[in-house]
């Protein structure tokens, strides 16, 4: 016989940390997407504030291994260093720990943009709108400007 569910209460930490760590087994999370998730879920902030608390002293939320997943994730994925930041900043990770998951990749951003352009287009642009339309894919993407000509250019000069 399934097992009823009946509201819980919006001010139990414990109903929040349940409910959160049925959250982080499906994959990891930021502190502040957590806290957003419980409280869209109607927990009260004490409640919220308490669970990521308990989470956290029990090791099941680490705002730096959901930074390195994410970091690790996005680049798999072919995004670039500052669509990364961004998103790893819009979910509440700081400076210091976007910084050290960007640098344990160990990535040439150059080599990662030009592997987009090798996956998405079919061979290098044959004309300067082509080459316009390259690049804003990759700004698109997260790559700077420098990077995304820099691949650009390499990709031309290695192509028959």
């Amino acid at each position: 016989m399934p097992r009823s569910r009946s509201k819980a209460d919006p001010a139990d930490p414990e109903a929040a940390l349940e409910v959160g760590l049925r959250l982080l087994v499906r994959r990891e999370h930021s502190g502040l997407e957590l806290a957003r998730k419980l409280g869209e879920r109607g927990f009260e902030r004490d409640a919220v504030d308490a669970a990521l608390e308990r989470a956290r002293e029990l090791d099941y939320l680490s705002d730096t291994r959901y930074a390195d997943f994410m970091a690790r994730h996005r680049t798999e994925q072919g995004y670039g260093e500052q669509r990364i930041r961004a998103e790893l900043a819009h979910n509440g990770i700081g400076n210091d720990t976007v910084n050290a998951a960007i640098e344990a990749l160990e990535i040439d951003w150059i080599d990662q943009a030009r592997g987009q352009l090798e996956r998405h287009f079919r061979h290098p642009p044959g004309t300067r709108e082509d080459e316009a339309r390259y690049l804003r894919h990759l700004a698109g993407r997260g790559f700077p400007g420098g990077v995304a000509h820099q691949a650009l250019a390499a990709w031309k000069d290695e192509s028959p």
